[in-house]
């Protein structure tokens, strides 16, 4: 749940602040809890990097613990080694195919220029060209001037169109459309609304593999640290902002239950308000929660029609579940191969899919 994402991250920003202050027991504890929230790869990755070297702020300094990234990084252990793990501003190499990329980012006219597309491209093709404009012009692949900026500009194609009111809106204004890298008052309307390092989350999975966990700004590479600092001054009002979305949904249930007849029948694990009861379906033997009042009110062929739908919607969330289940892992394979991290590969080998493993058990059941 995105809720326990929420709170996962905020483990470990409690967790990074413990280290710098020495307190190694209570940064390992929030951890721990972080990954049982919400497994994540950089708390998974800082617990492997405890594991394994022994990692302690009197031996490392609190920047080497929030430099952590990737399961790809290693700590080092002589002062000299660490000095050499503090950021710098030495160029890094590019190839000339890299350089002319972006210069051809540059010119291009409109966004479907810069994806590469047709104005009558499809959903499916924008995102075929996105997947592959975004991999080869992100900040740790490429590392020519001006590849953030024409990493930004993609990202930003790519929200608009893929968005059928911006596009639509878009293509109403023509040959007047500016390059989104130019300030004009006409492209003000066309700014994406999500910044081009969570698209990139979204659309691969979850997270930037390796050094991905740090933040671009005029394509020079920048530690998280200041925006933890100023996270922490925002004080409640930051609090108010996390809080608000489980406020919205808490209210939003109780309305619906009050608004809206409630269904014969609930789904959950565990008895709730009004389900108290625990059945079976006769054919799947799917288990489902019903009130006191079920016996005497569904019976015969009432009672087989809604057991029916009870097996139906079982099946259709286990369906939905495998394919989230499917989409994350195949997203974690993709950028393992992409960026030849052999650890992210091994985990996403080893990633369950419990849900398409039920459903296959249901649809044998189904067919024998």
């Amino acid at each position: 749940m995105e809720v326990n994402r929420d709170e996962a991250e905020r483990c470990i920003d409690i967790a990074t602040a413990a280290f710098g202050r020495g307190e190694s027991e209570k940064a390992l504890r929030f951890l721990e809890k972080a990954q049982r929230l919400f497994p994540t790869e950089k708390a998974g990755a800082l617990l492997d990097l405890i594991a394994k070297n022994g990692f302690s702020p009197k031996q490392h300094g609190a920047s080497d613990f929030n430099g952590v990234s990737g399961p790809r990084q290693r700590q080092a252990s002589t002062p000299s080694a660490r000095a050499d793990d503090k950021p710098s501003d030495t160029p890094k190499p590019y190839s000339a195919d890299q350089l002319d990329a972006v210069k051809r980012i540059k010119q291009c006219k409109d966004f479907y220029e810069i994806l590469g597309v047709g104005k009558d491209a499809s959903e499916d093709e924008l995102k075929r060209s996105y997947r592959k404009l975004a991999l080869k012009f992100h900040p740790d692949k490429n590392h020519a001037p001006g590849a953030t900026e024409a990493f930004k500009a993609i990202g930003n194609a790519y929200a608009v169109l893929s968005n059928a009111i911006k596009r639509q809106q878009y293509d109403q204004c023509g040959e007047e459309t500016r390059h989104p890298s130019s300030h004009s008052s006409n492209n003000n309307n066309f700014e994406s609304d999500i910044s081009p390092e969570d698209l990139f989350n979204m659309f691969f999975g979850g997270g930037y593999p390796s050094s991905a966990q740090h933040m671009y700004a005029n394509g020079r590479m920048r530690q998280p640290r200041r925006e933890r600092r100023e996270r922490r001054q925002d004080g409640g009002l930051a609090l108010f902002v996390q809080v608000m979305p489980i406020l919205i949904l808490v209210i939003v249930s109780a309305l619906s239950q009050i608004m809206v007849n409630s269904s014969p029948y609930s789904l959950n694990y565990r008895p709730s308000a009004g389900y108290s009861q625990k059945r079976l379906t006769e054919k799947l033997k799917i288990p489902y929660y019903v009130g006191e009042q079920f016996p005497s009110e569904y019976t015969g062929a009432n009672l087989q029609h809604l057991e029916r739908s009870v097996e139906e919607e079982f099946i259709s969330n286990l369906r939905s579940n495998c394919l989230k289940e499917k989409q994350q892992k195949e997203g974690m394979l993709y950028r393992a191969r992409y960026f030849g991290d052999s650890d992210l590969y091994q985990r996403a080998q080893r990633a369950r899919t419990p849900s398409c493993a039920k459903l296959s058990e249901m649809i044998a059941s189904l067919h024998g």
